[in-house]
């Protein structure tokens, strides 16, 4: 195993509030930004930017709630437009792209449940980005409003970079025919969309945050999404693993 650092990042120090991990090298490499679920930077979101740092990729996870000016999480998607979710993560997704360590062109961005379908506005509103990552986006059956005036199926046709998507047959936010729109909003943008559908899984089954959590779903497609990752974003991950287990 590569030597792996962590430590959480503050706006005095960094410019950005949150959490980094990354592998130990010499040279910029990939990088991945997670955009983290409804509970905000938890434990679990840490334990995972730190797996994919195992797997060769500075993970950074913005904390967008202290960004935004919130303590209490419950309220803030009630109050928070779409776009100033993505104004702030483009700040985490600066400082990411800024460091030493990491080649801008080679940073994906991945998103969980709230974080999956801000994200998809994200990347849609950053073609720099190499890759999105989505775990069971958020995305409901709704019409526009103040606070989300555009579909997440209009933003994913824009999303032009390799995508994909990991859905549950019993998801209780995003049901089969929503999937089933915004896969086909995706294939609008680009053909290079993989989308994986697990039928008896619910909504948030990868975060042992949630009450729908399924280890043995969540170490499934752990190795779907550091393939998905390693094939987009070149192979210098895979080589960092190969020489630390050398």
């Amino acid at each position: 195993m590569s030597k792996i650092i962590t430590r959480a990042l503050t706006q005095e120090q960094d410019g950005v509030p949150g959490f980094i991990a990354s592998p130990e090298r010499s040279a910029p490499g990939p990088a991945l930004l997670i955009v983290h679920h409804h509970y905000g930077v938890t434990g679990h979101i840490k334990h995972m930017a730190c797996e994919f740092a195992e797997a060769g990729y500075t993970t950074m996870v913005p904390a967008l709630y202290d960004m935004l000016g919130f303590s209490d999480f419950h309220d803030v998607q009630k109050k928070t437009t779409d776009g100033r979710f993505v104004e702030v993560i483009g700040r985490g997704w600066q400082y990411l792209c800024g460091r030493d360590d990491v080649d801008e062109k080679r940073v994906a961005v991945m998103g969980l449940c709230m974080g999956g379908r801000i994200g998809i506005h994200f990347v849609a509103a950053t073609p720099q980005t190499a890759a999105f990552l989505g775990y069971y986006p958020s995305v409901r059956e709704e019409g526009p409003s103040e606070l989300r005036p555009r579909h997440p199926n209009e933003a994913a046709r824009e999303i032009h970079c390799s995508s994909m998507i990991l859905f549950g047959g019993n998801d209780r936010v995003a049901p089969v025919p929503v999937q089933e729109k915004l896969r086909a909003a995706f294939l609008e943008g680009t053909a290079d969309v993989e989308w994986h559908f697990f039928p008896p899984a619910g909504h948030g089954f990868a975060l042992a945050d949630g009450d729908a959590y399924d280890p043995a779903l969540a170490r499934l497609t752990w190795p779907l999404s550091v393939n998905f990752l390693d094939r987009v974003l070149g192979s210098e991950a895979v080589a960092t693993r190969m020489r630390s287990v050398a």
